[in-house]
């Protein structure tokens, strides 16, 4: 049996799509300087740096934004609890368990939150509702931004998130075979103590995992610098496989350039490395410890959903990235429990890429599964085409 435990961001998702970025009445809302708590297409801020930027009640910024109509959905969403979804979706039930731990809040959404993930495969050990708000992310989604790669633009609330701190995690999450740390940037108190609980994990013979996800308060904090990633740079040799997008990727490493930063990580100490940027190509870097040697090489997004994209635009981006670690993940376990000597990194990314291109088949991070087993069924032919498409 392969164990799986996550700690990070989850949160309920409110997603409004069709947004237009470009609109007159959208202008006065975007940021005029890193930092100043503006919106920013492809970023997060948090909801009291943008009330301040503002300065205008947020019901009246979500009028001029959404035209006065109401969310497209409500779904579960963060970057921690949506990979653990795709997992446990897609893994066999009977090998492998997924388990999540964090705090939601005492205030209607926090029971909707639990009560949603409850119903997918994910088990909640260490999930209470809590004091507070339950941590929570208006999603604004232009599927024409880009030249129609479409792009998103968040405002969050931390809540409860706040409370959940690094003592709360027990022998059974550290001794799990993976552990994943999922977009602890929005749950402070574990990403400011993420180089000791990566230490811990590795200790007890754990694969690390570490997904990113833009780190607007440390931002605010210093901007334009490098961003911290637990106590010290020693959190990236304990770190077995680091997945961050380009602009995550530069502020990690303090950076302007995709080559240095890709250098960075390769010195770093990190044992592997994916840097995913949006529908362009994606960068992929191990040292052989844990998957095998692999230079660093640059690898495609799927023709094939690319291509079925023009056709169905009925979904958004929103969750492309989360998923795409949730793929990578599956791809993990399906590993793990071949035994082999050494993971491919190469397949893991490739399982990745179309997971988390098929999130854009439909709006939110979280796919709602009918019956078992039907998520897998309908991104195993994509899997198949992108091997085609990339040459095995």
């Amino acid at each position: 049996m392969i164990t799986v435990s996550g700690v990070g961001c989850c949160l309920v998702d409110v997603l409004y799509n069709n947004i237009d970025f470009n609109a007159e009445s959208f202008q006065p809302l975007l940021s005029k300087e890193p930092g100043d708590g503006g919106l920013v297409p492809g970023q997060l801020v948090f909801l009291e740096d943008f009330m301040a930027f503002a300065k205008i009640p947020f019901e009246e910024v979500l009028r001029l934004i959404t035209k006065n109509r109401q969310s497209d959905k409500i779904n579960i969403g963060g970057p921690s609890i949506v990979p653990l979804i795709h997992l446990a979706q897609t893994a066999n039930k009977e090998d492998c368990v997924v388990k999540f731990y964090g705090r939601g809040g005492l205030d209607g959404t926090g029971s909707y939150l639990k009560s949603a993930i409850e119903k997918t495969p994910v088990r909640l050990p260490d999930y209470q509702l809590v004091a507070g708000y339950t941590p929570s992310t208006f999603v604004f989604s232009d599927p024409n931004f880009d030249h129609g790669h479409g792009e998103r633009i968040f405002i969050n609330t931390i809540g409860a998130a706040n409370s959940f701190l690094p003592e709360y995690l027990q022998d059974d999450f550290f001794g799990s075979d993976v552990v994943v740390f999922g977009g602890t940037a929005l749950v402070p108190s574990i990403h400011d103590e993420l180089t000791a609980l990566l230490k811990k994990s590795k200790e007890k013979g754990a694969i690390t995992v570490v997904n990113t996800v833009y780190d607007f308060r440390n931002e605010k904090r210093d901007p334009g610098q490098k961003w911290p990633l637990g106590e010290s740079r020693e959190s990236y040799k304990y770190i077995d496989l680091l997945v961050a997008d380009h602009e995550e990727a530069l502020r990690l490493s303090g950076t302007s350039d995709k080559d240095d930063a890709c250098s960075f990580f390769v010195q770093s100490g990190l044992s592997a490395f994916i840097i995913t940027n949006g529908s362009k190509e994606l960068h992929v870097w191990s040292n052989g410890k844990i998957f095998g040697k692999q230079e660093l090489i640059s690898i495609p997004v799927s023709q094939q959903i690319t291509t079925d994209l023009k056709i169905n635009r009925s979904g958004d981006t929103t969750g492309c990235g989360d998923n795409f670690v949730g793929g990578v993940l599956y791809s993990i376990v399906e590993q793990l429990k071949s035994k082999s000597q050494s993971l491919d990194l190469m397949e893991a990314s490739a399982w990745g890429v179309v997971s988390g291109g098929f999130a854009c088949f439909y709006v939110g991070g979280t796919y709602h599964e009918a019956a078992e087993g039907e998520k897998l069924s309908k991104i195993g032919p994509y899997y198949a085409k992108y091997k085609r498409q990339v040459g095995n």
